[in-house]
């Protein structure tokens, strides 16, 4: 009790000096009078002496960034500005270090190469507002660039260097970008493109010049020769933007269509950055080892604005390399690393080696860290901490997983539950309709029910805002009305999760990521987590697929299987075990490889039109025959029988 009247207190302090708003404040210490007076349940209380410590931890943490922010808003930051503080406190600090040639550039340094980033784009003629697309493999270029254009207040779109063709003409031209910017290794890629382009739109390239031929054929300059004599000295330029104007765009990952710019303004960037580092106890001192590509903010914002916002080194890799990965963080003795996606698995997946043992690594920062593989992950490779969140670049509702909880992505407090404005909302399980009750407000979900995450919009709050994407019809499509009140908004996160009775937070699968087969909803993450396990944390990808005359999608998993025999019924007796029969896959696709994006997320959408047709003699379909206990080779004969509903499922 003496805790809880303490922070009371504290807490009434900073209201007196108009630190937190007078709802927020009000909304607090009612939660917290709540609690006092027992709630007359005895479940209660125990869920509070539970979750009390962490959710003080987090308030700090919120309390600390909120503070920061209303300051930056107050004296109208940038990113820019606050990255020439931190130059000014250790000029001569590494800032980055490329893996790829060792090239370390200290804080002076990155600071004089946006500065002739900003004097090139002057003189290009642009001005505040303009885009300028980068389309470049991870390197410490790429963050001087972005870095640079900001400065004087154009704005960069991060475009995915592993895009080709149509999808990579869809994000210049959904950036209105007046240039593009590429790395001499995307010569090829470019060129495809380059006739459907826009007349006016510039091209410039960076990196070595090997095929002077198609270079000259694009009419691209050369950007390295524009900068090297660029002056390295700051623009005489007085920035109009502020902290809440755009910073650069982010694009999704497209594994459902074509990606959309998702807007980052300097706020959210910060706001991103700092949950990061006061969340996950990093130090000014640490070394972060960042294999993520900088087009993704994992890499470029809660990686790289480590070091512009707090002044910690950060190494790069042009790109993540598992066998290499532990090598690198003894070599350049990295403290924190980061991960995303399936980065965890494909490192349990190597082979023992002297260098996961001598690392100096204290922390693990990222997403998606299956719950199948974080405690192996922690116990092998001597992990300390975990710092897992949940949150897309342009989400509203991030999460927090602040103590470690395995398998936890984050959580909301059970004491004050509307203190941070999140809510798991009841949905339709086919469609994913938001419910509502008979006032038409949305149906918040109880402990160990799945729901929607959705998060409330104040866009006078820089911790509630939503910027949506550069396309309007795309940000419509991602709020609602009517969740938490009447006549308010909130972003609507297409995820589904569910919160266990001290208010952890679980992810349980992507919109469409669910399907429904015997009268049970079967969840694709889960199921993929379990079957990956079983094969040694191979790429696995499932999904439901229709057959015709039966009810719901069956399950069919593509394997990502090459070279020894696929040993089918050891893997259909560890099935047997491992899932539900409602679970198993009835269909098998081994694959060379399974398409991944370039952050490790499993690609469903060209796997779910093929089906179960054998269409590629380099791949094997099976069929799950219940009654023999066997899985079985798809032939066409077999094809015909099951589509014309003369087998049995």
């Amino acid at each position: 009790m003496h805790l809880m009247s303490g922070a009371i207190v504290s807490l009434s302090v900073l209201g007196a000096v108009k630190f937190l708003s007078l709802p927020w404040l009000c909304s607090l210490l009612a939660g917290l009078g709540v609690l006092m007076v027992w709630r007359g349940s005895w479940k209660f209380i125990h869920v509070a002496l539970r979750t009390i410590k962490r959710d003080l931890m987090c308030l700090a943490v919120i309390l600390r960034v909120r503070f920061s922010m209303y300051r930056n808003l107050r004296n109208r930051s940038t990113i820019p500005a606050l990255f020439a503080q931190m130059v000014k406190l250790h000029p001569d600090k590494p800032a980055l270090i490329y893996e790829a040639t060792g090239e370390v550039w200290t804080f002076r340094e990155l600071q004089e190469r946006c500065n002739a980033v900003a004097h090139w784009a002057l003189a290009q003629g642009w001005v505040e507002g303009d885009v300028v697309a980068l389309y470049m493999e991870s390197q410490p270029l790429v963050v001087a660039l972005w870095l640079g254009l900001a400065t004087v207040g154009v704005e960069a779109a991060l475009i995915n260097f592993n895009l080709r063709q149509d999808s990579l003409l869809h994000c210049v031209s959904a950036s209105g970008a007046r240039a593009m910017v590429f790395g001499t290794e995307l010569t090829e890629a470019v060129s495809e493109v380059s006739s459907s382009l826009q007349t006016s739109t510039d091209l410039f390239s960076s990196g070595e010049q090997r095929d002077e031929v198609k270079l000259c054929s694009l009419r691209a300059q050369n950007l390295d020769a524009l900068l090297a004599s660029s002056p390295k000295h700051p623009p005489n330029y007085a920035l109009r933007k502020e902290f809440n104007d755009r910073l650069f765009y982010i694009y999704t990952s497209g594994t459902t269509g074509m990606p959309k710019a998702a807007v980052v303004v300097h706020s959210r960037y910060f706001r991103i950055a700092a949950f990061g580092f006061h969340a996950f106890g990093l130090r000014r001192d640490d070394i972060i080892y960042n294999s993520l590509p900088l087009y993704h903010s994992a890499g470029t914002i809660m990686g790289v604005g480590q070091c512009l916002l707090f002044g910690l080194t950060v190494v790069v890799r042009r790109k993540f390399s598992a066998s290499r990965f532990w090598d690198d963080c003894v070599k350049y003795n990295c403290t924190v690393i980061q991960y995303i996606g399936e980065i965890c698995r494909y490192l349990l997946a190597q082979p023992v080696r002297p260098s996961e043992a001598h690392h100096q690594v204290r922390v693990a920062i990222g997403n998606g860290l299956r719950p199948a593989v974080w405690e192996e992950f922690v116990q092998r490779f001597r992990i300390h901490r975990v710092g897992e969140f949940y949150g897309a670049t342009e989400c509203n509702c991030s999460l927090l997983n602040i103590d470690g909880k395995v398998g936890a992505c984050g959580f909301n407090s059970r004491i004050l539950p509307d203190f941070y404005p999140i809510r798991l909302v009841r949905v339709q399980e086919e469609s994913r309709e938001l419910l509502r009750d008979s006032k038409g407000l949305c149906i918040p979900c109880l402990p160990g029910e799945p729901g929607m995450l959705m998060g409330r919009i104040n866009h006078t709050d820089p911790l509630r805002r939503f910027d949506g994407y550069a396309d309007q019809d795309s940000t419509n499509q991602k709020i609602t009305h009517n969740v938490f009140k009447m006549g308010d908004s909130a972003y609507i996160s297409g995820d589904v999760l569910i919160m266990d009775e001290y208010g952890y937070m679980y992810f349980r699968d992507r919109s469409g990521d669910t399907f429904r087969w015997r009268g049970e909803n079967v969840s694709t993450t889960e199921v993929e987590g379990v079957l990956s396990g079983l094969l040694g944390h191979t790429d696995v990808a499932v999904y439901g697929v229709s057959v015709p005359g039966v009810e719901g999608k069956a399950g069919m998993a593509a394997i990502a299987h090459a070279g020894d025999q696929f040993d089918l019924n050891a893997f259909f007796t560890a099935v047997q075990k491992a899932l539900p029969s409602y679970a198993r896959p009835v269909f098998l696709r081994l694959m060379p490889s399974v398409d991944t994006t370039g952050t490790f997320k499993i690609q469903k959408t060209r796997l779910r039109k093929e089906g179960y047709k054998p269409q590629d003699p380099s791949e094997s379909i099976y069929f799950l025959n219940s009654r023999a206990g066997r899985y079985e080779a798809v032939t066409d004969e077999l094809l015909n029988a099951i589509m014309e509903g003369k087998v049995h499922l």
